[in-house]
């Protein structure tokens, strides 16, 4: 039996509850956190569940705080999770001296080099621990799953939607970290979480996986056109490409003026819930 999280915070929001949560995590051999949203509609039967992942240096709050994205999903009657973006005080020596790296930075990879790989396990807590906790313990439809996120989590969501085509019947992203192999931030963290053999690292780069992988649904991003990470960090154009390769039904949305903020997610929330809510009740 999965044990119950423990409740930290709890407030009415939309007529539904928004709750912050605690667990010790054994994928990742920590405490780790998460927010649950449950609609309104969930206090009558079980509702399709959507997982948003946060990018770098936020937290299991970022999305509830700063999106508007309760009232989008009270409508549309989901349950919205969002879990931390790492495992936090796990005592790994260089863990806190990069923001882009190490605490609010985990990548969404199972890391493999040492000494990460003994704690900073993101996807299979992503993909495994936490939908097994949720419907555990929340009233969801396990077989009703959507998964989209932000810059680094929505590098997460894009691999973690392709890996799993059979788990996730929907994905989106914002400004998602498209080609990790080819940026900066993707660079060095798949040096220090995955090492140097850069066979290992294809498997978490949604531009090579969609190659092979594609998705049996369309695939929703948001591109600000004035993102200051836009050239030489988050590359859509490469993922745009290898989605015509592929076949892969991707809807690209270019946003002109739009930054890498929370004021451009919030602008947009609206349709990536629907676009959710369209795949999750079909």
């Amino acid at each position: 039996m999965i044990s119950a999280p423990d409740l930290i915070s709890q407030t009415r929001c939309f007529d539904g509850t928004l709750g912050f949560y605690k667990h010790f995590s054994s994928s990742c051999r920590s405490e780790m956190k998460f927010s649950v949203y449950q609609p309104p509609q969930a206090i009558a039967s079980p509702v399709p569940v959507l997982y948003y992942l946060s990018g770098l240096t936020c937290t299991e709050e970022n999305v509830m705080a700063k999106s508007g994205v309760q009232q989008y999903a009270a409508e549309q009657g989901l349950m919205l999770v969002a879990s931390d973006t790492s495992p936090r005080d796990t005592g790994i020596p260089g863990e806190t001296d990069d923001w882009d790296f190490g605490i609010g930075a985990g990548f969404y990879v199972d890391a493999i080099a040492e000494p990460w790989s003994q704690h900073y396990q993101m996807y299979s807590y992503v993909v495994n621990e936490l939908p097994a906790l949720i419907a555990a313990h929340f009233p969801v439809l396990p077989d009703r799953q959507g998964i989209f996120g932000h810059s680094m989590g929505g590098h997460g969501a894009l691999v973690c939607a392709l890996k799993n085509r059979d788990r996730y019947r929907s994905v989106s992203a914002f400004a998602p970290i498209c080609a990790p192999m080819r940026c900066p931030w993707g660079q060095k963290a798949f040096t220090h979480y995955l090492g140097n053999d850069k066979t290992q690292w294809h498997t978490y780069d949604a531009s090579e996986l969609v190659l092979t992988a594609s998705f049996p649904g369309s695939i929703l991003i948001d591109q600000g056109g004035a993102d200051q990470f836009l050239n030489n960090q988050l590359m859509p154009d490469v993922f745009e490409q290898a989605c015509k390769t592929a076949g892969q039904s991707l809807i690209l949305r270019r946003q002109a003026g739009y930054d890498h903020s929370y004021y451009f997610i919030a602008t947009f929330i609206a349709d990536h819930v629907r676009h959710h809510a369209i795949a999750l009740y079909a």
